[in-house]
């Protein structure tokens, strides 16, 4: 962390503040020297300096005022206060993804950090512990220093019908390996990491209900991505080495990527005032829920992606000269309706915010599954009709070097032409943008992580269940028919129906 300037204001800044760190990182089976100049990292450290020069050029948006420090933080680093500053996160989050077109990397963060707020505030109201506090201290730091904060959840989970104590391997869920005065000792590992190697910090969380037996991996706390005993093994993506090519039409989108990494922790020590939960399991399923709710709404951030792909589809239209044929409209118009179904449901979710015990704001739960849910499927279908505008040429364009190249260019541009007064290397560019998005490298962050991030689609079919409250609905529909000898239970409304219809402020 020694590179790490006073306080970083710019995405300059903030790619300066990385230099130079003594991260242990294998790429292609060698150690990286230097991730900030590496082809293949530096679009995804592009896309989280997107978030430092948002918040300077769109401060109201991307900034807010802390109570914690009273200076004006970036939003990724803020406490809601309102369910106004939940509804902002969300803008900020689709006016990201229409700027990077691909995974900025903060949003793991920002939703650890307010789940910890009330789950910490719990964690000492029942034990009498100073957790609360630890961790209000841990925010102010970084707020004042502006810094990337990661989140790492997902443990490798070994054989998935065990829990973590079952496990013939127990370092297959991070866990406590040791403790004297100063702190504790941690190893283990966190998989499909997002933006981790761009972080500052990393906060360590439990990824599944524990019990009793399973204490010694109830454990919260933040390290130094650069910490002692940390290893990063980076992950592949689809057409990741075309960032190692010359030229940058095949990239796609050359500037903004996204990141993941599977990372090692052996014996990683973490000092006791970084610590803000320490065996108390019990505690595991709240946080995990609490973060959960955060991060299924935060995923109105693909709703950005999808402007940038519906964008291309209707490029690629007009390029190819049909852009007012009544089917290609169509599709465009469902890729929007599609696009705006998401964005509604997480904006309606993080309206419907209420304060918890802590004063921290946690959106609705059930509009947050519903979110993530839709996230699952219609990016797919999205992607389907964009690809279905685009033609076969989004799969079968040959390379930029062929473009380049004295014979075979010429050819390209005479057989590759679309409409007149259209130019063939715009056409090119827009189709790699589509294959990028689609099948490429950011189809990891538009696709395949808006299957599998933040629970895969049964995981919000549960919690959709366990809130749906069939037998209240029942009694609806009984009551209106005239039925007054077959009442159900629950006879009283959820609390998602108390926040529906709720007309003053309370704090659960």
């Amino acid at each position: 962390m020694a590179n790490v300037l006073k306080t970083i204001r710019t995405g300059d800044d903030y790619i300066e503040s990385l230099r130079g760190r003594d991260l242990k990182i294998y790429l292609f089976g060698e150690l990286v020297k230097e991730p900030v100049d590496h082809p293949m990292i530096r679009p995804s450290i592009n896309a989280v300096a997107e978030t430092y020069d948002l918040a300077v050029r769109e401060e109201e948006l991307a900034s807010a005022n802390s109570s914690l420090t009273g200076l004006k933080v970036n939003r990724f680093l803020h406490i809601a206060e309102s369910a106004q500053d939940l509804v902002l996160q969300n803008k900020m989050q689709r006016k990201l993804g229409q700027n990077t077109g691909t995974c900025f990397q903060r949003c793991v963060g920002m939703d650890a950090l307010n789940s910890l707020h009330s789950t910490t505030f719990e964690i000492d109201e029942k034990h009498g512990t100073d957790y609360h506090k630890r961790f209000l201290e841990f925010v102010k730091m970084v707020q004042k220093e502006n810094l990337v904060i990661g989140g790492a959840m997902t443990d490798p989970k070994g054989d998935r019908s065990k829990g973590p104590a079952e496990q013939d391997d127990p370092d297959l869920f991070t866990r406590i390996v040791d403790k004297d005065e100063k702190g504790i000792y941690v190893s283990g590992a966190k998989a499909h990491q997002t933006g981790c190697i761009n972080s500052h910090w990393i906060i360590l969380m439990p990824t599944v209900r524990l019990t009793e037996n399973d204490k010694d991996w109830a454990i919260v706390g933040a390290i130094p991505a650069d910490a002692k005993g940390v290893t990063y093994i980076y992950g592949r993506q689809s057409c990741d080495t075309r960032s190692m090519e010359e030229g940058d039409i095949d990239d796609g989108n050359a500037k903004y990527g996204g990141q993941e990494a599977l990372i090692i922790l052996d014996r990683v020590f973490i000092p006791w005032e970084k610590v803000f939960m320490n065996g108390e399991y019990e505690f595991a399923s709240m946080l995990i829920e609490r973060f959960t709710c955060y991060h299924r709404r935060s995923y109105v951030c693909k709703t950005g992606l999808g402007d940038v792909l519906i964008g291309a589809a209707a490029t690629i239209a007009d390029y190819n000269g049909v852009p007012k044929v009544s089917h290609i409209k169509d599709k465009i118009i469902e890729m929007t309706h599609l696009n705006e179904t998401i964005f509604a449901a997480g904006l309606a979710s993080s309206h419907q915010g209420h304060k918890m015990k802590s004063g921290v704001y946690l959106n609705d739960d059930m509009l947050a599954q519903v979110c993530k849910h839709n996230v699952t499927r219609f990016p797919y279908e999205i992607s389907r009709l964009a690809q279905d505008i685009a033609g076969g040429l989004v799969v079968t364009l040959p390379s930029e070097k062929d473009f380049r190249h004295p014979e075979a260019g010429p050819l390209l541009k005479k057989y590759l032409a679309g409409r007149k007064g259209v130019d063939i290397e715009n056409r090119m560019r827009i189709l790699r943008l589509i294959e990028n998005m689609t099948l490429g490298r950011n189809a990891v962050g538009y696709l395949t992580e808006s299957m599998h991030g933040a629970g895969s689609p049964q995981a919000q079919r549960i919690q959709i269940q366990r809130q749906m409250q069939v037998g209240y609905k029942k009694n609806l529909a009984k009551h209106l028919a005239g039925i007054t000898n077959d009442v159900e239970e629950p006879r009283e409304p959820s609390e998602y129906f108390k926040r529906v219809f709720k007309t003053k402020e309370s704090v659960l």
